[in-house]
Order: C-alpha cells, then sequence, then structure tokens
C-alpha cells in the first residue's frame, strides 16, 4: 500500500511492518500507540522504524492512518478535560479544615 508519511511516498504492507518491528523492544505508551504483534508500540516509534527518519519529521497521525490501512490495531488516548473553574484560594484550605466555603 503506497502511503505518504512526512511529505514521502512509502509503499508499506503488513508483512513488510511485522518484518521491520520484529526484534524491537517498545518504548513506554504515553500517546498513540499501535499494536504490532503481542506489543504495543507508540506511534512515534512504529513511524521512526518504518521509514528511517527522524520521528520529528512526521506526526503520530500520519503514522496511525498508515497502520489502520494496513490492518493494524491503533489507539488514542482521550484527551483530559480541563476544569475551568477558578477556585478562590481560601477554599481549597477551607475544604481541607472540613467547612466548604460556599461563594
Amino acid at each position: 500500500m503506497r502511503c505518504v508519511i512526512a511529505r514521502f511516498p512509502f509503499d508499506l504492507t503488513r508483512s513488510g511492518v511485522l518484518e521491520s518491528m520484529k526484534g524491537v523492544k517498545p518504548e513506554q505508551v504515553t500517546g498513540e500507540s499501535v499494536i504490532i504483534g503481542r506489543r504495543t508500540y507508540p506511534a512515534k516509534q512504529v513511524g521512526e522504524v518504518i521509514t528511517r527518519q527522524d520521528r520529528r519529521g512526521f506526526s503520530a497521525g500520519e503514522v496511525l492512518r498508515a497502520m489502520t490501512q494496513l490492518g493494524f490495531t491503533c489507539r488514542v488516548l482521550p484527551r483530559v478535560a480541563v476544569s475551568t473553574r477558578v477556585l478562590s484560594p481560601l477554599q481549597p484550605t477551607s475544604a481541607m479544615l472540613g467547612t466548604p466555603l460556599t461563594v
């Protein structure tokens, strides 16, 4: 299958990716990941191995798109919702004392 990663075209096959990743120890997964065989690899690590390019030159999304088209299982960590509510300096202290401050 022909795909573009970091503006360069690559002809990738499922068996070629499996062969390239054979013997590669997975790094710790902190974001997007690809399951190859029985191992879970970070998407950027997979992209670096199969393209032989620096991982700063492409996005994890490009790798995930290509790996999904080849039939590999890809996972994306859900984004954590950030609380927009601003606490006053007295609220955490009040909660620690056991009497919540209401504003």
